[in-house]
């Protein structure tokens, strides 16, 4: 695969053999990021489970400290005070039945869905169009509740996502490139300490096997996991 001159030039200053303390590889990122746009921070785990398993699946949410830069758009499926109070908390969007049928026409112009219970019969028609985006509400990931006001708060403060796909994978956003390095450590070891807060009792052997941060257009960068589980 052709990369570019400053994707090269970015990786030529990280050992890749190397697991690095947080602090470092947060510099490397920072320095390795020379897109025109502000990079996100991604942070890529692999896991040792195995998610055939439904006890090793693993998934939850996480509200980062710091946000993760990004202008969340947000769609509540509720009816009556429910849709006040959705709208009072800052969602973009707000409606009942009309936005099911707006999504079945095509309409996926949001980025996180909540959905009230007593909404979930309609909503679980989409499921074959949400499904696949990653956007179908849960009640594992908080958004499927009565709570709509927190959930919609919690969404646009930096609430975040996070699953393993087959392989025991789990990728998820950290902050931008324009955090302060502070920011950027924090959100980060707050995503480390619930992933090991979540580890599945059967799972055996190794756990963390590797953690590896990046920006949008920069190189991986490997951490050192065990000494950010040591350190508290």
């Amino acid at each position: 695969m052709k990369v570019g001159k400053r994707y090269r030039a970015a990786s030529e200053k990280v050992d890749r053999m190397t697991r690095y303390p947080l602090d470092s590889a947060i510099d490397l990122v920072k320095g390795g990021a020379s897109a025109k746009f502000d990079e996100t921070v991604e942070l890529a785990a692999n896991l040792g489970v195995d998610p055939r398993h439904s006890e090793q699946q693993i998934r939850g949410t996480i509200v980062l400290p710091h946000g993760t830069g990004k202008s969340v758009r947000v769609l509540v499926v509720a009816k009556g005070e429910k849709e006040k109070e959705a709208a009072d908390a800052g969602a973009d969007f707000v409606g009942s039945a009309e936005y099911v049928e707006k999504i079945q026409g095509g309409w996926t112009e949001f980025d996180a869905m909540i959905a009230t219970p007593d909404m979930m019969k309609e909503v679980g028609k989409l499921g074959k169009i949400l499904g696949p985006r990653g956007l179908m509400p849960n009640p594992k990931s908080g958004t499927v509740t009565f709570d709509v006001g927190r959930a919609v708060r919690e969404v646009k403060a930096g609430r975040i996502q996070y699953r393993t796909d087959k392989t025991g994978n789990i990728h998820v956003p950290v902050g931008k490139v324009s955090f302060g390095k502070d920011q950027l450590a924090e959100n980060i070891r707050t995503v480390i300490t619930e992933i090991q807060r979540s580890k599945p009792a059967s799972a055996k052997g190794t756990y963390w096997k590797s953690l590896t941060i990046s920006s949008t257009m920069g190189p991986g960068v490997r951490v050192d996991v065990q000494a950010e589980l040591l350190r508290g």
